[in-house]
Formats: structure tokens, sequence, C-alpha cells
């Protein structure tokens, strides 16, 4: 037996990950640190509560970005490894860190709701050994989340949010030169590049408009060159009618779906545009009266890029329709 140090010949040799790599399963040997997170064998694990996963990449001194992808189901429960199944009733709120730091948050709602998170890591960043961590924490925890956020959502947000997601993927790759995205995307594409979250994707081909049944949704920082990073955006809001099956008992009764229909077009044309009350910065607070302009039952909401901090963004009631996410247009 030979020796250097405390280490020896029959230590186990750590293979890093070298980018680009897909990780898709919790019993591989980068996954070097978990932390309340059950390993999986088709997923990366399942969070028993707040918890986070640390990999071994080698980074070589480059930078790296990290894509994330979440979701939930019927085991995504307070208590899931004791074997409840008490489903939770409200969105979940959860914050992505990595390296210490805040990169994005999302809301999840339902019970198969899916998410993705992207974010860069510099090489200063990486430490000599090569740890990246990813952490998943309720927006109750961890310090750098503003009071007026947490008081913001308390009680409309499930608590122990974090309980029972699951860690489906983890992708290091090296940044790409540059990203071609298009000027203007859908509500859904919006989501999908985790400039917005306002539920997670349901179904990740999902194209056109995005249903904001939550009353609000986050917006995300944004990579380099990706869409939004410019410095404005500007998001469109509208309104559609609830479906059929949500509207009143006294209406599903109703046997001709075009009646329902007249009524649903009453209903819209008589609605006002969605307005937005508040927009908090997770690290900064309120940031004041949000630049708003409404047409019709349209409402065009100005807003800076974020570069820091996710944007939590708090609509007004919206009577008798659902708003939605149309569009947002970078500049």
């Amino acid at each position: 037996m030979s020796s250097s140090g405390s280490a020896t010949d029959r230590d186990q040799v750590i293979l890093p990950a070298i980018p680009p790599v897909h990780l898709t399963s919790g019993r591989v040997a980068p996954l070097q640190v978990t932390d309340r997170l059950q390993r999986g064998s088709q997923i990366v694990g399942r969070f028993e509560t707040s918890g986070l996963a640390g990999f071994k990449v080698s980074a070589q001194g480059r930078p790296l970005r990290v894509q994330v992808s979440l979701s939930a189901d019927e085991r995504s429960v307070s208590g899931w490894q004791n074997g409840r199944t008490d489903a939770a009733t409200l969105p979940r709120l959860v914050q992505i860190r990595s390296q210490g730091r805040l990169r994005q948050c999302v809301l999840l709602r339902g019970r198969k709701a899916h998410a993705r998170v992207a974010f860069d890591l510099t090489p200063e960043e990486i430490p000599d050994d090569g740890l990246i961590c990813v952490e998943a924490l309720d927006i109750t925890e961890g310090d750098g989340v503003c009071d007026a956020v947490r008081q913001a959502v308390s009680g409309r947000v499930a608590p122990d949010g974090v309980a029972g997601v699951r860690l489906d993927k983890v992708v290091f790759e090296e940044p790409p030169p540059v990203d071609y995205d298009p000027d203007t995307l859908d509500g859904s594409r919006c989501e999908l590049y985790s400039l917005i979250s306002a539920g997670g994707l349901a179904n990740v081909n999902r194209q056109g408009v995005r249903a904001l049944r939550s009353g609000m949704f986050v917006v995300n920082p944004v990579l380099k060159d990706r869409f939004g990073s410019s410095g404005r955006i500007t998001l469109r809001l509208g309104t559609r009618a609830e479906a059929v099956s949500m509207i009143p008992a006294t209406w599903r009764r109703v046997n001709s779906e075009l009646r329902w229909l007249r009524h649903a077009t009453r209903k819209l044309l008589h609605s006002a545009a969605p307005s937005v009350e508040r927009i908090i910065s997770f690290r900064d607070g309120d940031l004041g009266t949000p630049e708003q302009t409404a047409r019709g039952n349209v409402t065009e909401l100005e807003l800076t890029s974020p570069a820091g901090s996710p944007l939590l963004v708090i609509l007004g009631p919206c009577p008798d329709a659902i708003p939605t996410l149309e569009s947002g247009t970078a500049h």
C-alpha cells in the first residue's frame, strides 16, 4: 500500500464530469454531495425539503452554463419519503441558488409542472476542486431575499415548497459565443427560455398564450446575449374566458356550448385590461409604480431586464376572466 497524505491506492478515484455533459441520474460519480436529496436512477433525485446537490465538474478555468430541469408530480408533497400523499393545493415558489448566490426562481403550480432554470458561472465562481452546488430553497429560507417578497406571497404559496420536487436533469456546458434569438416570444416560449416563471410548463412543447392563474409570476435574470438581455422588455398582458368546466355550476348545466361562448364573449368585451399592482425585486424590495399602458383589454408592461435578482410581478384582480401573458418583446 502506498499513500500520499491521507489518500491511499484503495481510495476510490472520483472522475469529474467533463463538459458538455447531461446528468440524468443520481448514481453517477460526479454527484459528490447531497443534502436532503434522495438520489434517483432515472432522475438525479427528489428533494425531501430544501436541499442541494454538489457536482464535481472539470471546468479547467472556463466559464460554465448550468441548466437545471425540475418538476412536480403526485409525490411532490411534504413528507413524501414517509408515505404521505396529501397534495399541495397552492403553487410553490422555489429559489434556485448556486455557489451561494440566488440565480433564478421558479413558480410551480399543479401536479404535473415542469420548470427550467439556466444561469452562467464565471471561472472565479468555480473552486479549484470543481465542486458546483445547485440548491433548491423554499422562498421563506436563506438570506438575500427581502421581507417584502415573503410578505407578499404569504398565504399565496405552499409552505415547504421544495418538498418532493424532482431534480430531473442538470447540464454543464460552455456558453456558446453568440446566441441568436428573436425579438419577440409568445408567453409559453418566455417560460421555456426561463425569462418568466408562471407555474411551470405542463407540456414543454406548448406554444402560444400563457395563462397566469396564480395571479403572479416571476421575471428572471437572463443569460448573456439571450432574449431579454438587451436592457428593456415589454410584456403584453391580456385576458381570456374561463373554461366551461371552471365556470359556476349553473353555467356548467347549460347544454348549448354556443350559449356559453356568447356569455364568455360578452364578459371579455366588458372586462378591463389586467393591471399590475406591484413589482418587487427579490433582493431590493418594492420598485415603485409599474410602468404600464392599457389599450382595450391588453396591458403593456415595461420592465428593465433584471440583472442580479429576479422580480416578482403581482397582478390585480381580474373578475370574470383569466389574466394571460401574450408575448414578450426585447428592445
